[in-house]
């Protein structure tokens, strides 16, 4: 006859104990953290492909001085023609949208790294929650130095 603690769980047909099943939540808590960092990276990378794609286009209405008045666009898998300026417009709008989406994205990434560095026992990234002087705080610190 077995004496003490039962196990409480079972994994592919192998019992596990308490201590094993502490061990099973804090792994699968750390994997979770880790693919959400790996997920909001890939989608900073698929969003600044898109902005430089952008940028392309921009800089080809700026190149591409035609007499004409409309240029043609790609929407998915169709080309429509629209007025030079709305597109231009439009392009720019969908700049704006993605700055501040990739903005976004790393100010929860670093969230995210911090508490998957947590969960891990490891130390903060020293530097890592840094932000850049704004262009006044960049002024008053050029007023200062020069004298």
């Amino acid at each position: 006859m077995r004496t003490g603690r039962l196990p409480n769980r079972t994994i592919a047909g192998v019992m596990l104990g308490a201590e094993a099943e502490r061990v099973l939540l804090y792994l699968g808590e750390v994997e979770e953290l880790a693919e959400e960092v790996l997920a909001d990276k890939q989608q900073i990378v698929d969003l600044d492909l898109k902005r430089n794609q952008n940028r392309e286009a921009l800089r080809a209405l700026q190149r591409d001085p035609s007499q004409s008045d409309k240029v043609m666009v790609c929407f998915g898998n169709m080309f429509i023609k629209l007025p030079r300026p709305r597109t231009k417009d439009m392009i720019e709008k969908d700049q704006e949208h993605l700055d501040e989406e990739i903005e976004k994205l790393r100010k929860q990434l670093k969230r995210k790294v911090s508490r998957l560095l947590e969960a891990q026992g490891k130390p903060e990234l020293k530097g890592f929650n840094l932000k850049p002087l704004s262009q006044e705080e960049m002024r008053a610190l050029n007023v200062i130095l020069k004298g």
